[in-house]
């Protein structure tokens, strides 16, 4: 008889399945790393991470991505104790070898999330930080895809991998930048110039191999 638990459970043990942990305070996620080196299975990225600053070092040394708001936070206990440089603090830590994540989850929060980056891109330029645009781009581009293992194919733009890209008319992180054409899969699916067509569906993106996922 087949068991879906067993399988899941089976498949984080082999690595398969990469986890994403639900984590607030920093000694909580120091804690679920310890637990992952004595099961050997790996620990990708902590979501909703407040304290994420507190254990910085410690995420970047085991490659561990952080998802993290720009600037909300205090609305219950577990969630009080962050600063307004937490997404900076994860991005520099051991050298500039941090990933960090802007995140949201709320809908007007994820239609704005270039703006949430910019604004834990300030926070950090604030104390010295001295964080590029290009840098910044990576928390809601590169290192998301790299928290679902797929950035060998997605998040950056690269020969080989998907071409999923936004043309805008101004600096992406300007809250009065528009996008002009966004692409998926090297399709036009958006253009501001022009209301009509563009209308594909997922099986017209890409090349699809029966033997294998679209990704």
């Amino acid at each position: 008889k087949r068991d879906l638990a067993m399988e899941t459970l089976s498949g984080v043990l082999k690595g398969e399945i990469l986890i994403q942990n639900h984590c607030y305070r920093g000694e909580e996620m120091a804690v679920m790393l310890d637990i992952a080196k004595e099961f050997n299975y790996k620990v990708t990225a902590f979501h909703h991470a407040i304290e994420a600053y507190k254990v910085a070092d410690l995420l970047a040394d085991q490659g561990v991505c952080a998802a993290m708001w720009a600037d909300w936070w205090g609305f219950k206990h577990e969630a009080f104790d962050m600063v307004w440089e937490n997404v900076a603090m994860v991005d520099q830590a051991e050298n500039g070898t941090g990933c960090a994540i802007v995140h949201s989850d709320s809908a007007v929060g994820t239609q704005h999330l270039n703006q949430e980056a910019a604004k834990a891109r300030a926070a950090g330029n604030r104390v010295g930080m001295n964080i590029s645009r290009a840098r910044a781009i990576q928390w809601i581009t590169l290192n998301p895809a790299k928290a679902l293992g797929i950035s060998d194919q997605v998040g950056s733009l690269e020969v080989g991998k998907m071409a999923d890209l936004v043309i805008w008319d101004g600096d992406p992180f300007s809250v009065f930048s528009k996008a002009e054409k966004v692409f998926i899969d090297g399709h036009l699916k958006y253009d501001a110039e022009n209301d009509h067509a563009y209308e594909r569906t997922d099986f017209d993106l890409g090349i699809i191999d029966p033997e294998e996922s679209r990704l």
